[in-house]
């Protein structure tokens, strides 16, 4: 099923609504542009630095963020933005509508020439995802949401002109209602630990797929899977886009306690807790 096409809109505006369908063209335009500059460093040596984190950071990640920065200040200039990338206060309370940025999820990924990073865009507004963009420019795809509970991929190859998603071919996102005997597992690449072999111990998987970033997500939301349990440390900017993207998909992330996950945990420094990511009701 195709997704219906937009092309331009009302302006976007923090003290109104924001329109996810011009917000989405602004946004395909741009991270095409970050998946050029990526892909540019993918081709060649990584330089690789440490963060106080210790947690690696690339100049693809640098050069990706200024790209994607300029352009939502452009889309949206009184809307704050918080981006992995920038140094800031994270413990700093967070307004009722911002954006989050990861401008290369899945570093570790892209360092080992893996095609499983993206690039995560995501509108946070009274603690929930309401708009996501995740992009993986070696595998030129791109899932993003359109309108409310709307959300559809395209293939976009890398493109320093950037491009227009209303000349994308667009498939419209359902994730798939799963067989409670016969489940398909995403794990993570990277952080698979004793926690999660516990979790899908406890259900019936039929298949395990590995993969890393918010990857994981879209496969869900693409009815390629059908649950990604995450009990190892993640940030806010990490999950924001890819649960956007799913809960638009007909899917859902929950935390421990069966709730949504939500969004401005500043007294946590941004820290997500545990969750799970399911595709529809498990039947």
């Amino acid at each position: 099923m195709s997704a219906p096409r937009h092309t331009t809109a009302p302006s976007t505006d923090a003290t109104g609504d924001f329109d996810l369908g011009r917000a989405a063209g602004a946004l395909t335009d741009a991270v095409a542009k970050a998946g050029a500059a990526i892909m540019a460093h993918y081709a060649g040596p990584t330089e690789v630095e440490l963060k106080a984190d210790t947690s690696p950071v690339t100049k693809a990640d640098r050069e990706a963020e200024i790209i994607i920065l300029e352009a939502l200040r452009a889309l949206a200039p009184t809307i704050p933005i918080v981006s992995e990338e920038t140094t800031g206060d994270r413990t700093a309370a967070l307004g009722a509508r911002f954006f989050l940025v990861d401008p290369l999820d899945g570093t570790k990924e892209f360092i080992k020439k893996r095609t499983d990073f993206t690039v995560n865009v995501a509108l946070i507004e009274l603690g929930y995802p309401r708009f996501g963009l995740a992009y993986a420019p070696a595998r030129s795809l791109l899932a993003v949401t359109i309108a409310d509970g709307v959300a559809i991929e395209a293939e976009l190859p890398p493109d320093v002109t950037g491009a227009d998603l209303g000349a994308l071919k667009q498939q419209r996102l359902h994730a798939r209602k799963g067989d409670a005997a016969r489940l398909t597992a995403l794990v993570s690449l990277s952080h698979l630990d004793p926690e999660t072999e516990k979790f899908l111990e406890g259900l019936n998987i039929a298949q395990r797929l590995s993969a890393g970033s918010s990857v994981k997500f879209l496969e869900i939301a693409r009815g390629q899977a059908d649950v990604y349990p995450r009990f190892g440390p993640t940030m806010e900017w990490d999950t924001a886009a890819g649960q956007a993207v799913l809960e638009a998909s007909g899917g859902r992330v929950v935390d421990a306690n069966g709730s949504r996950l939500r969004y401005g945990k500043s007294d946590n420094g941004l820290r997500n807790p545990s969750f799970v990511a399911w595709g529809r009701s498990v039947g």
